[in-house]
């Protein structure tokens, strides 16, 4: 009976298996070395500055907020090739005006693009970019109305 098993066992047969096993974990490696890379190159991981802070005065935001309701107005954004127009009527439907300040910011990356904008009809302001990425961007603006009410513009947009 130990005849018939060494016969049947060659010894070149099963070399390929710690190569298998070898080539299998070289090939883990690779693809965690390749995914912890991009883990740390792309995305910031700060979505607001502060975060601590501003939750433990979250009561000073719902106020904001409440303030900001009371007084009525609404801004519409939009995004198109080369330009931001922020239109912001009362609750009444009429035009608001006033001095508008903000930037265009890119959420995963940071990037910032300041905005001169100009009223080119009261309630309307456009300001001219430079040329964009593809993607989500984010309009922070604040309006300065004829009596110094403020308006702080919150708009996530898309460009193509």
């Amino acid at each position: 009976m130990s005849d018939t098993t060494q016969k049947d066992f060659d010894p070149h047969r099963s070399r390929w298996i710690p190569w298998a096993f070898v080539g299998f974990m070289l090939t883990v490696v690779v693809v965690n070395a390749f995914m912890v890379v991009q883990a740390v190159t792309t995305f910031t991981g700060v979505t607001h500055g502060r975060s601590y802070d501003r939750g433990r005065t979250y009561n000073d935001v719902l106020a904001e907020a409440a303030r900001q309701e009371a007084l009525g107005w609404h801004a519409a954004v939009t995004l198109d090739a080369g330009h931001v127009m922020l239109q912001v009527r009362d609750r009444d439907g009429k035009a608001v005006p006033g001095v508008m300040t903000g930037y265009l910011r890119r959420p995963v990356q940071g990037t910032r693009i300041d905005l001169i904008l100009g009223m080119t009809e009261p309630g309307r302001f456009v300001a001219e970019l430079p040329e964009v990425a593809a993607g989500q961007w984010d309009v922070r603006a604040t309006l300065r109305g004829p009596g110094g009410e403020r308006l702080d513009i919150h708009e996530r947009v898309f460009a193509r």
